[in-house]
């Protein structure tokens, strides 16, 4: 059983137990889930070793239940809990707005099982005889659910990018030597993916068919032909299959991964060069001599463009940057020097904050900052300033044993309703930074959620914004404020604005990131990790920077260790 299915059984149980009011064991169920999804190796190995109980958050009776979901393929505790209430109430959690209490008041009052029966509720306005709801309840609840909808059919990229990274080990282990790559847009790294997209280079199709469609995990074969398949795997993300042949490999890299905008543009230049391009080649239009096929950069080369990173192809202007060799070099994978937004065991994460800087010296990375929640956060157990004061102790502490990476003292401050921060100035005067946020009062308006940005961003120890527009993909859109008037501000106070590699929210997205840059802003790439082994988020901020044209100098923490210092005024 992979890890994942595991997963996903502890957080179905979670969500039960919140529907059912059961206070605690939904935050132990989650947290077990999440660091079983981040294990190294598999659940499998860890319960033939009697090594369940050494993953964090994994009691007595926790492990039991992996055991007797591994060897039975099901848990009877989750079917008790299935049984208790329907199933179709889980998918109402996922409606913004609507929370445990709202769902279970929708189930007694109005019999309410399923999205279905909720949006014809709405439309009958039956929620407005429920005491406590409205009009605007209604609105603001269909509103949620035609979030659910537009994601409907998609995952996101953390998850997509995973599973496509399993079934490519999966095919080079079975055929070794074979040239194969993501295609689509896992591989341009949108936020959110439809269907995994694999391409292999082969004259032996027919054998790669076979062990595609053969592939552990699989749950419905859509379609197998001779050079393409399609699979449903467990999880319920598809997976399709394309094999060429050798020569054709670069053309169909570049025409499988281009978003369509992106190629149709390709396309007219080619034609404009007398020549035609298509997943097979790129070609002599009058003669049908095949020019080049089988190297991706080749293409461009040869329709006289700089080489797009495939994050590029998206027909954002990135053609007319090529054409004239003006497209940045983008922030690399490997240009992060540490991670500036991260939580331990102090707050509401698992991991020590020597777990933390074991990880980040992991990665290779020269710093790592611990930013646990501040104190008004009581759901994410905040610091009050006594235990904040302790920490900054003992972080402290760490240092005088010299060992790297370095570990900075910071901390994740809210953002007030006036613009206060959540700790007062000699408070804030201990720490190293502050990364500073928004997490209430999400439904101000654009004046005054501006307003409360600005003056926050005054704060001598603020140095990062984390989350700025506070969307959570497919759950929460932004909050309303005036984009211009904050990167004026984060510019003159010398503020980072973060992607959040989070995979729910990577926030900024790709279109904010370029319009930050395009003001002066600086970025910082943070993980906001919540268990160490999260820290490897980051990728997929990086990935959001490419997207958003980003340099590696316009990244705040690709600066090294001293010069990090100085722009923190430390040094």
């Amino acid at each position: 059983m992979e890890n994942s299915e595991v997963a996903r059984v502890f957080y179905e149980i979670a969500d039960y137990l919140e529907l059912q009011g059961v206070p605690f064991k939904p935050k132990a169920y989650r947290r077990a889930a999440a660091n079983i999804e981040g294990l190294d190796g598999s659940i499998e190995d860890f319960l033939k070793k009697g090594e369940l109980n050494e993953i964090p958050g994994i009691g007595e009776a926790i492990a039991e239940k992996i055991r007797e979901l591994i060897e039975t393929g099901k848990l009877e505790y989750l079917d008790k809990l299935r049984a208790e209430l329907p199933k179709g109430l889980l998918d109402l959690l996922e409606i913004p707005e609507v929370g445990p209490k709202t769902a279970m008041i929708l189930y007694k009052e109005l019999g309410i099982k399923s999205v279905d029966d909720l949006k014809a509720a709405i439309f009958d306005h039956k929620l407005q005889g429920i005491k406590g709801f409205g009009p605007k309840t209604e609105e603001k609840i269909l509103q949620g659910i035609r979030i659910v909808e537009s994601r409907a059919g998609r995952s996101l990229l953390n998850d997509a990018y995973q599973t496509a990274a399993q079934v490519l080990s999966y095919l080079q282990e079975k055929h070794p030597g074979q040239m194969m790559s993501i295609a689509g847009s896992l591989r341009r790294m949108k936020e959110t993916i439809g269907d995994i997209d694999i391409l292999v280079a082969s004259e032996e199709p027919g054998k790669i068919m076979d062990s595609f469609v053969s592939i552990k995990g699989a749950d419905e074969i859509i379609a197998k032909g001779d050079t393409k398949s399609s699979i449903r795997l467990k999880n319920g993300i598809q997976v399709d299959i394309r094999v060429v042949s050798r020569e054709s490999y670069g053309a169909a890299l570049q025409y499988f991964t281009g978003s369509k905008e992106h190629n149709v543009e390709l396309r007219k230049l080619a034609i404009s060069k007398g020549m035609k391009i298509s997943e097979y080649g790129l070609f002599e239009r009058k003669t049908e001599k095949k020019l080049t096929g089988d190297d991706e950069k080749e293409i461009y080369r040869m329709l006289d463009l700089q080489f797009i990173p495939p994050e590029l192809r998206e027909a954002r202007g990135e053609m007319d940057a090529a054409a004239n060799y003006r497209l940045p070099e983008l922030v690399a994978y490997d240009d992060l020097k540490g991670d500036l937004h991260c939580h331990s065991e102090w707050s509401d994460a698992s991991g020590t904050i020597e777990d933390l800087r074991d990880k980040a010296e992991e990665l290779n990375y020269e710093y790592v900052a611990v930013t646990d929640h501040s104190q008004s956060l009581k759901i994410a157990a905040g610091l009050s300033e006594e235990r904040l004061a302790d920490q900054v102790k003992n972080i402290r502490t760490l240092r005088e044993q010299q060992e790297r990476p370095w570990v900075f003292a910071g901390s994740e401050v809210d953002i007030l309703k006036d613009g206060r921060l959540d700790y007062p100035k000699d408070v804030l005067r201990e720490l190293d930074f502050a990364v500073i946020s928004v997490h209430s009062r999400f439904k101000m308006d654009e004046k005054e959620m501006t307003k409360r940005i600005v003056t926050a961003m005054s704060n001598e120890k603020a140095k990062i914004l984390a989350h700025p527009t506070g969307r959570i993909i497919g759950q929460r859109t932004s909050y309303e404020f005036d984009f211009e008037k904050v990167a004026e501000a984060a510019k003159s106070n010398g503020i980072a604005f973060e992607i959040n590699s989070f995979p729910e929210r990577l926030d900024l997205n790709d279109i904010n990131v370029r319009k930050a840059i395009d003001y002066g802003s600086t970025i910082a790439i943070n993980s906001d990790a919540h268990d160490p082994s999260q820290l490897e988020y980051t990728r997929f901020g990086i990935a959001t920077a490419r997207r958003g044209w980003a340099r590696r100098s316009d990244i705040l923490n690709a600066l090294p260790l001293d010069e990090l210092m100085k722009r923190f005024g430390l040094k």
